[in-house]
């Protein structure tokens, strides 16, 4: 339970400073946005006033109210207490600047599958993606980037779990995109029937067997099944890459993100041509996979 603000913590700053020491001493782990303890509660103390997130330095001397600062403590011992990601207790997640709500049901947004669609370095003419599928689309992340780097294309977005459609479905419409995205239930692409894209996406479940046993407490509040993917972490993806022939436009292709799988990957089909598309944070962890082009870059 939070305690009553201390009178050395005054503005903005001094919270921020009180959970970095927090956060460092209780030695958490990061990955859900942000990769370091500053990092973390520059996030959680300007999400939690609702502030712009991208840069703490012009509120550090603002003094919050009394009852911000108690939200503020709380969430500080919620973090280091219960181990919980951040924007879970916040119910806000941001990937490229753009803000989704999260909660328990689905996976924390994240995946380099989205710098890849905001940088636009993809071997496609946006005006001509038509149609765009994402697989395991959890919170809707994914399908909302790509609908904002494809402003022509429908997209459809698949999920096995009700609850991470749900969420989803909150996501695209507070993103206005209902027009444009059609959210289905069902086992990768068995509600599609024979629709096909120019685009497939999919952050499936990628963590092998040996990666969920040392999963540190942050992880374990994640749905399990958004995370396990077998001994090797390519369960899903060999499915998607089985079906997703029948389900691709002439010159369409997958993008798809495995996380440290990648050798796994390439001793499973050593003669697909996989061309990695490496990002500022990533080497190695998201593949582009077209049938129809010649042996890639390996």
């Amino acid at each position: 339970m939070a305690t009553a603000a201390k009178p050395s913590l005054v503005t903005l700053g001094d919270f921020f400073r009180l959970a970095v020491r927090r956060f460092r001493a209780a030695r958490l782990a990061y990955g859900h946005g942000t990769t370091n303890a500053a990092d973390e509660a520059a996030f959680i103390v300007l999400e939690a006033l609702r502030l712009p997130i991208h840069n703490l330095d012009p509120w550090l001397d603002l003094e919050p109210t009394p009852a911000e600062r108690a939200r503020l403590l709380t969430l500080i011992d919620a973090r280091v207490s219960l181990r919980m990601p951040a924007p879970y207790l916040l119910g806000a997640a941001y990937m490229r600047g753009v803000r989704f709500h999260i909660d328990r049901r689905a996976l924390i947004p994240r995946s380099f599958i989205g710098d890849i669609l905001a940088d636009g370095v993809l071997p496609l003419e946006p005006g001509k993606v038509r149609r765009v599928l994402d697989l395991c689309t959890g919170s809707g992340c994914l399908a909302i980037l790509a609908a904002l780097a494809f402003p022509r294309a429908s997209i459809d977005a698949v999920d096995l779990s009700r609850g991470a459609l749900a969420l989803a479905r909150r996501n695209v419409a507070a993103h206005r995109l209902g027009d444009r995205i059609a959210l289905h239930r069902g086992d990768l692409f068995e509600p599609l029937g024979s629709a096909r894209y120019d685009l497939i996406i999919s952050n499936p479940p990628y963590v092998d067997a040996g990666g969920m046993a040392k999963l540190p407490p942050e992880y374990r509040h994640e749905p399990r099944m958004a995370l396990a993917a077998g001994a090797d972490g390519l369960d899903l993806v060999h499915r998607i890459l089985a079906d997703m022939p029948r389900h691709l436009r002439k010159g369409g292709a997958l993008l798809c993100e495995i996380g440290r799988g990648k050798a796994a990957l390439e001793r499973a089909y050593p003669k697909l041509p996989f061309v990695w598309l490496d990002t500022e944070q990533s080497e190695g962890e998201v593949f582009w996979h077209s049938p129809a082009s010649p042996a890639g870059k390996r």
